[in-house]
């Protein structure tokens, strides 16, 4: 390789750590590597090897960097290349930045047995119990670092704190879910017919329509309504229940259920993790719901967030066994 005159090698170079980082950004990517290649290896042919270039390649991008910095950056000597007082000031920022791009490029990786952080999720109190609930109870063991904020969905609000990061992850239904989001499905929910274990339609396990019209039922609605989707199916045939309670929260329902002769139709989810209330097979079909969590895409690729969602299609599927 050709030297330069050893007059060259002696120029003073005082500009500014700033001013070397911009000059070394407007590189390519390419000559930036080569840079760093023959800062540590001293070699061209040693560089080459480490690129996975050949070495013509490699001692051309020499000469290109020669002429961007106005400096040899290497001399031949007895012991081999040795940098020039400019190289060596390179050798700081060049590691640097290359290492800043390979972060870049490659995401982190994610330890959620090491991870310290706080995820925030927003939920009804019906997906708090159906999916947060067995959810956290996995993640202690496998990500005790991890905290867990729990906050109410507020329909007009959820998108704009998905985007705002204010919330990571919210669990709603394909119908309540914004275009602009990210979204998966994650179980097809259906309703059932619930009664306190002391009821008396809860020996017999069965319940005709007339029985299911008699009884008192409890609805849970969060506007306070007294009908639903039952209802609606009910007035399809002609017929009625009694509500004659609305609450805005299921977990008001099962207490409801033990101090009076009251039956309610709930999520089977629900219904299953409730104690002392047992399900009787409804006397007529309800639609169900798909429960669903969504995303902003600001945290799409996030190593962590994708954790957190895999972990919460897993625990669904668990439910879905149960």
């Amino acid at each position: 390789m050709r030297s330069l005159p050893l007059a060259l090698v002696d120029k003073d170079f005082k500009g500014s750590v700033s001013e070397m980082k911009n000059e070394l950004r407007s590189l390519d990517l390419n000559l930036l590597k080569a840079l760093g290649a023959l800062l540590e290896e001293r070699s061209v042919t040693r560089a080459a090897h480490r690129l996975a270039i050949s070495q013509p390649a490699v001692s051309g991008m020499l000469v290109k960097l020669r002429e961007h910095f106005s400096d040899p950056l290497f001399v031949r000597t007895p012991d081999g290349m040795m940098p020039t007082a400019r190289a060596e000031e390179l050798a700081g920022p060049v590691t640097q930045i290359l290492r800043d791009i390979t972060q870049l490029l490659n995401p982190p990786h994610f330890d959620p047995l090491n991870a310290t952080l706080t995820f925030t999720l927003a939920a009804t109190d019906y997906a708090l119990s159906a999916v947060l609930i067995p959810l956290i109870a996995v993640l202690k063991t496998r990500a005790p670092g991890i905290n867990i904020a729990i906050r109410p969905i507020i329909d007009d609000q959820v998108t704009q704190q998905l985007s705002r990061g204010e919330v990571d992850l919210a669990l709603l239904t394909p119908e309540t879910t914004a275009e602009e989001l990210h979204s998966r499905s994650l179980y097809q929910e259906e309703y059932v017919c619930v009664a306190h274990r002391s009821h008396p339609i809860a020996q017999s396990l069965s319940m005709t329509l007339e029985q299911f019209c008699h009884y008192e039922h409890v609805l849970v609605s969060t506007e306070g309504q007294f009908s639903g989707p039952t209802d609606e199916k009910l007035a399809e045939i002609n017929l009625q229940r009694r509500v004659g309670v609305s609450v805005n929260s299921f977990h008001a329902v099962p207490e409801i259920l033990r101090l009076t002769k009251m039956i309610a139709v709930l999520p089977k989810r629900l219904a299953s993790v409730t104690h002392d209330l047992v399900i009787i097979p409804m006397p007529l079909s309800v639609p169900g719901f798909t429960k669903s969590m969504a995303w902003h895409a600001r945290r799409h690729q996030d190593p962590a967030h994708r954790w957190l969602r895999a972990l919460c299609v897993e625990v669904s599927q668990q439910g879905d066994i149960a």
